[in-house]
C-alpha cells in the first residue's frame, strides 16, 4: 500500500509504542488525521509537558511533576511500610486495590544478569539508606512472580534479613509469570492479605 509520506512516518513512530503494532498504528495515524487540530495540538502539549515536567520523586523513585511525590508526601500513608515495585507503572493497580497504605521505592527494573541488570543499576542502595534514616518495619516486595522479580524479591529479602526487618512477598493469587500491571484489585488485594515472609 502506497502512503503518503507525512502518513507513513508517523505510523513508523507510533509502532515504536510498546504494543503498537503496524494495524494499530494505521488506525492511531487515521484517528489523528481526522482529529481536530486543537485535539492533536493538546495531544502534542500533553506530550511535551510529560517530557519537560516528569521526573523521579527524590525519596522513592516514583514518577512526579514535583521533587516529592504525593505518596512520599502523604500524612495519611504509613512511614513503616514501604512497598518495593519494579517500575512506576506497578504503582496504580496496587493504589486501585486499595490494600495498601503505605510508602513506595520504585527499583527502576529487576535484577537480570543476561541482560546485564544486577543490583548496583537498581535503586537498590536507596533503599537502605530510607531504611537506615527512617522507622521502617516492613518491606513489601511487589515485583512480578517471573523469573527476574524472583530473584530480585530473594535478593532483597537476603541483604534486609541482617538488618532486622520483616521482608515480605506478595502472596497467592499472582500466578508465576504474571505482571503487576494487568492484575485486578481483587486478585491484588488478596496478595497483599497473605503476603509471606521472605526465607
Amino acid at each position: 500500500m502506497l502512503l503518503s509520506e507525512p502518513v507513513a512516518r508517523l505510523i513508523n513512530e507510533l509502532m515504536k509504542m510498546p504494543g503498537i503494532g503496524p494495524k494499530s498504528a494505521q488506525r492511531l495515524a487515521y484517528y489523528i488525521i481526522k482529529t481536530k487540530i486543537e485535539d492533536v495540538e493538546r495531544l502534542i502539549r500533553a506530550l511535551v509537558d510529560v517530557k519537560e515536567k516528569i521526573r523521579q520523586c527524590k525519596i522513592c523513585f516514583n514518577l512526579t511533576d514535583s521533587d516529592i511525590c504525593e505518596y512520599c508526601r502523604s500524612l495519611d500513608r504509613s512511614d513503616e511500610l514501604i512497598c518495593v515495585v519494579a517500575s512506576a507503572k506497578d504503582i496504580p493497580p496496587i493504589e486501585k486495590a486499595g490494600s495498601f497504605r503505605g510508602k513506595y521505592h520504585v527499583l527502576g527494573g529487576l535484577i537480570s544478569p543476561l541482560d546485564g541488570i544486577g543490583p548496583d543499576q537498581l535503586t537498590i542502595k536507596k533503599l537502605l539508606e530510607r531504611i537506615n534514616q527512617d522507622t521502617i518495619k516492613e518491606i513489601i516486595v511487589a515485583t512480578d512472580s517471573d523469573t527476574s522479580g524472583e530473584v530480585t524479591a530473594l535478593y532483597i529479602g537476603k541483604i534486609l534479613k541482617p538488618l532486622g526487618i520483616t521482608v515480605t512477598r506478595l502472596a497467592y493469587g499472582l500466578p508465576m509469570g504474571a505482571s503487576l500491571e494487568y492484575a485486578d484489585e481483587v486478585t491484588l488485594s488478596r496478595a497483599f492479605e497473605g503476603r509471606r515472609e521472605i526465607e
